[in-house]
């Protein structure tokens, strides 16, 4: 008798369980049928408000009530840009205020999910922009305001290569080779002003998508591919073309080069910030592995006054100048040289008191009209005389200004190869006119990316 009550109470604990367990399981499973973006299209698929059915052909009963709705498969891949999962982060600097600016003073900001580039934009790169105008089949493909390539490539393609010279050094070799020579074609490209990196965003927008548009078209998805040299684009919601490609603001550089998913336990708990752009204290990789061992300098920047290698033989970062656009470890996101090597242009404009008025939902420092109406257009580029230096005029129209701290001036993020290590803190920041251009500053773009949860499967899928 007691086994057999034995026997029957563990029959109805597993039960009991069993059920709970089910239950679990049920309540987490994602229930089905719900229509989302990628199913709605399917063949008898009806309006969740109306009953209609959707895609119902022309000349069918009920054809003009319905509503057509496009096939889509999710945001293409766009070429080498990396998904960075957006969230909160404590936006400013980490490192102490040695200028005393109090320019970027640390608050919580949080930012949507993106993509950027994981490395900066190299010399073959530029040099693959150049010779798209210069091929006489693309002549008149010139951007609004141009109507010869002269004038286009002296204001803009051709990037500034006397950036190298210098009155009291012998850098002409880099003068002479560092943009052309086949051994730099994966150096970062320099002497590029904000103005040129804008209209580098803008050509790379339409040659993606119109090479994206070829692919669509021999697939059988699009009928036909639009002239995009005219203007004429495919809508986004197709699904066959990608977002415009820019330059990342301010605070999503920031957070792509702090990188703090390896911080970070099971719960929303961040275990440390960083100073740098990866773990610890140093500019040194502070583990051991087979391929970067302990002690591997992480960055390219100037150790010291005059030393900006290290000693033969027994090399620090291993770089004069600018290095391979692979040659130090990539962060957590998988972005290179997010400190060192170059420091980079984004999109804000400058000023002091940068992020204490600005929203703190994907803030940025838009350019202003006056003090009530924002400038429509932000990334418009404004191209300076060929003739003479730019020199922007203030609001009275006079050509000679008092600060630099005004719509002109643009803010550049991380150090380069000609900065000390304090310039590597992602949180530290400098500024300088649009269209000004040294061998210290170069860039990578940035893509809004349409679709948070969608985006999130892509990062734990790779």
């Amino acid at each position: 008798m007691n086994n057999k009550m034995q026997l029957f109470k563990q029959f109805c604990l597993f039960t009991v369980c069993s059920t709970m367990l089910t239950s679990c399981f049920l309540f987490n499973r994602e229930p089905k049928g719900l229509q989302n973006s990628k199913n709605v299209h399917r063949k008898n698929q009806k309006s969740m408000v109306t009953g209609v059915k959707y895609n119902v052909e022309a000349g069918e009963k009920g054809s003009e009530y319905s509503f057509k709705v496009s096939e889509y498969e999710g945001q293409p891949d766009a070429p080498n840009m990396v998904f960075i999962e957006g969230g909160r982060f404590t936006l400013g600097s980490s490192e102490e205020d040695i200028m005393f600016s109090h320019d970027n003073v640390e608050r919580t900001a949080s930012i949507q999910s993106f993509f950027m580039d994981q490395t900066e934009v190299a010399n073959i790169h530029w040099l693959e922009y150049m010779a798209y105008y210069e091929n006489p089949d693309n002549s008149s493909r010139l951007p609004p305001g141009f109507t010869d390539l002269k004038t286009y490539r002296d204001q803009v393609l051709l990037p500034d290569t006397t950036v190298w010279a210098s009155e009291l050094a012998y850098n002409d070799s880099y003068v002479a080779n560092y943009l052309r020579y086949p051994g730099f074609r994966f150096f970062p490209v320099v002497g590029i002003s904000w103005v040129q990196a804008q209209d580098f965003c803008r050509w790379r927008t339409m040659v993606v998508n119109e090479n994206l548009a070829l692919e669509a078209e021999k697939s059988g998805k699009i009928e036909s591919v639009p002239d995009f040299a005219n203007g004429e684009k495919l809508p986004l919601e197709s699904g066959v073309v990608v977002p415009d490609f820019r330059l990342p603001t301010e605070a999503e550089w920031e957070y792509a080069a702090k990188a703090l998913i390896g911080t970070q336990y099971n719960d929303e708990n961040q275990s440390n910030g960083r100073i740098y752009p990866w773990d610890g204290h140093s500019v040194r990789n502070p583990y051991d592995t087979k391929k970067y061992p302990m002690g591997y300098m992480l960055a390219n920047f100037k150790r010291g006054r005059g030393d900006y290698a290290g000693i033969a033989g027994k090399l620090n970062d291993g770089a004069l100048i600018t290095e391979y656009v692979f040659a130090y470890p990539p962060n957590d996101y998988g972005l290179y040289n997010m400190a060192g090597n170059v420091s980079e242009w984004v999109e804000d404009v400058y000023r002091p008191n940068s992020f204490r008025d600005v929203d703190d939902l994907n803030p940025v420092r838009r350019q202003r009209l006056d003090s009530t109406k924002l400038n429509p257009d932000t990334t418009k580029s404004v191209y300076s005389d060929d003739k003479k230096p730019y020199n922007p005029a203030n609001s009275q129209g006079n050509t000679t200004l008092n600060s630099l701290v005004n719509d002109d001036v643009r803010v550049y993020k991380g150090a380069s190869w000609k900065d000390v290590a304090y310039w590597c803190s992602p949180g530290t920041r400098r500024f300088l006119d649009k269209n000004g251009r040294t061998a210290a500053i170069g860039f990578r773009c940035a893509m809004i990316m349409a679709g948070e949860r969608d985006g999130e499967t892509r990062r734990k899928n790779k």
